[in-house]
């Protein structure tokens, strides 16, 4: 019950000490383009939660989760391909390289000119920036598992399939879950980008309508309704990250013990 409360208060001590001098401030000093706390809790819920849940917020969470979803699929598949078999990984890691140093952005132009201006050119564009981070630590994994591991499975007569079920998975995935992590992040900016620029709704498309038209509220209530899917997306992922290392966190404790 303490530890609980200590970890709550550690959690929550710093933003509640930035509301009060948010409200301090606010209450002594009149600024334009800083709202008051009560104006913009006002403006978030009558925005985002009574007029624009279905047609903005749901379908632009759908399109992070697809991305996202995607990335995360492809990234393991083709990494563990390539980290499992040598010639694929040296035919390809130039090409890799190649594709991965040209940023994701400079994609938008020519995916609205090969898909266009729809849901799918938004999943496309953080598929191309997401799958980088997880499948270099899917290969970085993959090839740093113990030689002796892989051939004492070879010995015992583990067929390839269950090799990768029950050695690579299983070894690679501490890695695999850090490049999901960095994803996450990736994924939410790329998301804000193609509604910014090529998008008629979402989350997005509707901050920088707000900016547009100096609506000072209404613009903060997108960018604290973007942090908090960040935060939330951050929880959920430890909270799976916990259950599927279990066995990793046990064995790091053992090695510390």
């Amino acid at each position: 019950m303490i530890s609980t409360l200590k970890r709550a208060g550690y959690f929550l001590g710093l933003p509640l000490i930035l509301l009060a001098a948010w409200i301090g401030y606010t209450s002594v000093q009149t600024n334009f383009f800083i709202p008051e706390p009560a104006v913009l809790a006002d403006r978030f819920f009558h925005i985002w939660f009574s007029e624009r849940l279905m047609s903005d917020v749901l379908p632009s969470i759908g399109r992070l989760l697809a991305g996202l979803g995607l990335s995360i699929v492809a990234g393991v598949t083709i990494g563990v391909i390539i980290g499992y078999v040598r010639w694929i990984r040296w035919l390809f890691e130039p090409l890799f390289e190649f594709i991965r140093a040209v940023p994701s952005t400079i994609l938008i132009p020519v995916l609205l000119l090969l898909i266009g201006i729809n849901d799918a050119m938004k999943i496309t564009l953080i598929v191309c920036s997401c799958i980088w981070p997880i499948l270099l630590n899917t290969v970085a994994g993959v090839t740093s598992i113990d030689e002796v591991l892989q051939n004492t499975a070879k010995v015992i007569g583990l067929k390839k399939l269950d090799r990768m079920r029950y050695l690579v998975l299983p070894a690679a995935s501490p890695q695999i879950m850090a490049g999901i992590r960095q994803s996450l992040a990736v994924a939410l900016i790329l998301m804000v980008v193609s509604e910014m620029f090529a998008s008629t709704d979402g989350i997005g498309h509707w901050t920088i309508n707000f900016q547009n038209r100096v609506a000072i509220p209404e613009m903060w209530s997108g960018i604290l309704l973007l942090g908090i899917i960040g935060v939330v997306l951050s929880v959920v992922f430890h909270w799976i990250q916990k259950r599927i290392l279990a066995w990793y966190e046990g064995l790091k404790e053992n090695e510390n013990d």
